[in-house]
């Protein structure tokens, strides 16, 4: 089946030649009347500090030039739908944390006293006010601007003497991860007001760093894998101050960070959001195009094994897991923020247009359904397929025991706090400075940005769109006085053929992905449009089961499920709810893989579009589509929905006309579809030959050793895959092998893990084998005997049975961990 536009899990840099700025002088092309000049580019660059805007904090030598520079705190304001989101999260938990959140009290605070003394003076408080500033400014919202205010002030009154600043708790290791997240709200209070104490306080805290001795500097853990956000504030009062010293930090920084551009120093998936970006940021400093090759590399490593669905997210439901990579393995709703934040930085970084079509993958896809419409709650974990949001323990199907689906306003502790820079960050990411002291139409949304070009002077461009629900963008200009400017509109890359009109007339017709860059004296009232095609297109996840989504510009598009919500906790003012369908979701599509959008129907709903699109009801575009029930897709035991199988799937069902809404409108979701085939490919439904889940799994390791056929050479063999129950030692744990369907079993034989010499696992102290009987598990009768030997296969004979799963519980022995490295079931 073919693709009709461009994946979104490719890296695709678009096919125009790379044009110095001198050669592209000399390309311009006529349009109308002659007086608008436009090239088309790939990606942005500025090749010299002269030719980069000089009119922000763009980079100082010896920093490779900026080709694009964020523009301060307000300088961008939202409108339509986008404005109300920040409007939802200022009424919503976001806006009402410090009554929520033990970690927001002022009173008692170690963030809050002037010696840092007191309590929660770790990470929550400046996730959450890292949004909470920004937020009060975007909305001119008063109460917001004095309550974040409050905080930036206690803080700033903080700094101590020798530069430290923060809370006491922090300085011993020191631990600098909070302290970094800290710098984020500074700076946005300092871009938003100029009080210059702000720049005071980073000298001063950047002058200690450099008295901390290297083995204690970013020694461990948090600090060390995410201290790429360090940098890029050591970067930012560099390019503010220009204090040569600040790049020697910034050096020791890089080399103290975790090693991203060799691999991964941990599978986390908030850090990996996080930090893959870092490679990147350093090669601003420290010119070599590897730096940036580097992170490429790890988003394409992450994006092509658990990466393989809609949404723009990765199957990280805590950890990346071998063998937890299909469309209902979820993503944390820190991650999404923390994504769009690096793909807003590397666009900066880079000038890369990738970079912003991945952030409004997220923005648009993933990041609405992690929240209630009213923004009043939120869960923990958001996946592409997702039918049921209750509070059941899914673990280990999903990583973390307990509720990680359910909206709660009171929970989830790290996104609680961290989502409040999502939407703002993005708002102020829609617009940036461009080089020949430009502007750049980076990301789309209705809004308006106030911004200095040319000599100084001040314009104002309102956006007027319906995107990402429409294709068409109109700018509208106010300035004083004609000004001469270049003015960059990005064209994404799911858009093959885009037209673009100044002032009604016609100035590109079929421009396809990259920049657009458009140079004449504007003058006010001056009018652009830009229209962009929105094709119906069908997209195969080949590494995914050969699954499918749908897409329609930006959006991809789910199943429409009917939702119940009901109430179980929380507060009248601020409610937690689960979420139960009440329709059919176990749908596959119908199309010809020859013709795949033959059968669909795009509907646009009438009128203006709602306030809150970001629901099902409200979808301002749905797609009506052919699709047939599969029966034998249900709802595993714990209510996660069932795995998917191998398309094309068979399937005797009547065909059904079906609704698509968009993904990000969908919190009951079937986001990645099986389809149905007729011909001899096609294959019935079947759950995953062996699906094998464990009570713990060490993140570098995978439960689905148990059953890849790799037969071990010793007990010690480190050649193969493994399952261990690292770090858990002296404990009882256990191994769950589901089969695809009822088997006969007389006998199991069980491979152990063992690496005395090397390290802390070895031969279980006892274990024992139990089959489900439908209600319960129930140990196997007439056990030959539990062997615990090494370097062989101990095998245990038993009365016959016959059942669909098969549990090996394992007690450990006392200060030592365990692990299996095969399993198999002989005749």
């Amino acid at each position: 089946m073919r693709d009709l536009r461009t994946p979104r899990h490719r890296i695709i840099h678009p096919a125009f030649r790379r044009l110095s700025v001198r050669a592209a002088m000399l390309l311009f092309i006529a349009a109308g009347t002659g007086e608008a000049r436009i090239m088309k580019r790939s990606r942005i660059t500025s090749e010299s500090h002269d030719q980069s805007n000089r009119l922000y904090a763009a980079n100082r030598p010896p920093l490779a030039p900026s080709p694009l520079v964020k523009l301060p705190v307000g300088a961008v304001r939202p409108s339509g739908w986008l404005r109300h989101q920040l409007e939802l999260m200022a009424n919503g938990f976001t806006g009402h944390l410090e009554s929520i959140s033990p970690f927001c009290k002022f009173k008692g605070s170690a963030w809050a006293d002037p010696k840092g003394q007191g309590n929660h003076g770790w990470e929550e408080l400046p996730y959450w006010l890292r949004g909470f500033v920004d937020l009060g400014y975007l909305l001119k919202d008063k109460r917001i601007i004095e309550g974040s205010r409050r905080w930036v002030e206690a803080v700033l009154a903080g700094a101590r003497p020798d530069g430290w600043f923060g809370p006491e708790s922090n300085r011993r290791g020191p631990d600098l991860w909070p302290n970094m997240i800290m710098l984020y709200a500074l700076r946005s209070y300092h871009e938003a007001t100029g009080d210059p104490r702000v720049l005071k306080l980073m000298t001063g805290y950047f002058r200690w760093l450099r008295t901390v001795p290297f083995d204690r500097f970013l020694s461990g853990s948090w600090q060390k894998w995410r201290a790429g956000d360090n940098l890029d504030s050591i970067y930012w009062l560099y390019n503010r101050t220009g204090e040569k010293w600040l790049l020697e930090v910034a050096r020791i920084n890089h080399e103290r960070t975790a090693d991203w551009s060799g691999g991964f120093p941990t599978w986390h998936g908030v850090n990996i959001c996080e930090c893959f970006r870092e490679p990147a940021q350093f090669r601003q400093q420290f010119q070599d195009p590897r730096y940036l090759a580097a992170t490429e590399r790890t988003y394409d490593t992450v994006m092509g094994l658990y990466g393989q669905v809609p949404g723009g997210m990765f199957g990280a439901d805590e950890n990346c897991r071998r063998g937890f990579s299909g469309p209902r393995q979820a993503a944390e709703s820190c991650s999404m923020v923390e994504f769009m934040h690096s793909f807003e930085m590397l666009t900066a970084i880079t000038g890369d247009p990738t970079w912003a079509d991945r952030c409004e993958d997220v923005a648009f896809n993933s990041l609405p359904c992690a929240m209630t419409p009213d923004l009043k709650g939120l869960h923990y974990l958001t996946a592409p397929n997702q039918i049921q949001l209750d509070r059941r323990n899914k673990s280990p199907m999903i990583q973390n025991g307990g509720d990680m689906f359910s909206y709660n306003p009171y929970g989830y502790r790290c996104c609680q706090h961290n989502v409040a820079m999502g939407w703002p960050y993005f708002v102020e990411s829609l617009w940036m400075a461009a080089p020949g002291n430009g502007l750049a139409a980076v990301m789309y949304a209705p809004c308006t940005v106030s911004a200095k070009v040319a000599a100084g002077q001040t314009v104002q461009w309102t956006e007027e769109t319906d995107y990402p629900f429409g294709e068409t963008v109109t700018l509208r200009l106010r300035t004083s006085h004609p000004v001469e400017f270049p003015l960059f509109l990005r064209i994404p890359r799911w858009c093959t053929q885009a037209g673009i009109s100044v002032n009604g007339k016609v100035a590109e017709k079929n421009s396809g992905p990259g920049w657009v860059r458009i140079v004449r004296f504007w003058k006010d009232g001056d009018v652009v449009r830009l229209d962009l095609s929105t094709p119906v297109a069908v997209r195969s996840w080949k590494k995914n089961r050969n699954a499918v989504s749908v897409d329609r510009g930006p959006l991809t598009y789910s199943l429409r499920i009917g939702e119940k919500w009901s109430r179980w906790g929380g507060t009248d003012e601020f409610p937690a709810f689960e979420v139960f369908p009440t329709t059919p979701w176990n749908y596959g599509l119908v199309f010809d893989p020859e013709d795949p959008t033959a059968n669909f129907r795009v509907e646009k709903a009438a009128g203006m579009i709602a306030p809150q699109p970001f629901t099902p009801d409200a979808a301002p575009v749905r797609i009506h589509a052919k699709a047939r029930r599969v029966p034998a897709w249900k709802q595993e035991e714990n209510g996660l929905v069932g795995a998917i199988s191998d398309s094309p799937v068979r399937s005797d069902e009547p065909t059904e006309d079906v609704v698509l809404v968009p993904m990000g409108c969908a919190r009951l979701r079937i986001s990645a579809f099986p389809w149905i085939g007729t011909g001899p490919n096609a294959e019935d439904w079947h759950r995953e030959r062996t699906v094998v889940i464990a009570s713990h799994c060490w993140e570098s390791d995978t439960p689905t050793a148990l059953t890849d056929g790799m037969l071990p050479k010793s007990s010690g063999d480190e050649r193969i895959p493994r399952l261990t129950w690292w770090d858990h030692r002296g404990t009882r744990e256990w191994v769950e092998l589901h089969f695809s369907h009822p088997r006969k079993l007389e006998k199991c034989e069980v491979y152990w893990f063992d690496d005395t010499g090397v390290g802390q696992c070895r031969i279980p102290k006892s274990w024992r084998v139990l089959y489900w009987i439908g209600r319960e598990w129930r140990p196997v009768d007439s056990p030959s005997g539990y062997g615990t030997e090494k370097d062989r296969f101990n095998t245990v004979q038993f009365d016959p049975i016959e059942t669909s799963a098969v549990r090996i519980e394992v007690t450990l022995r006392p200060h030592f961990s365990g692990g299996i490295l095969e399993v198999r079931f002989p005749k």
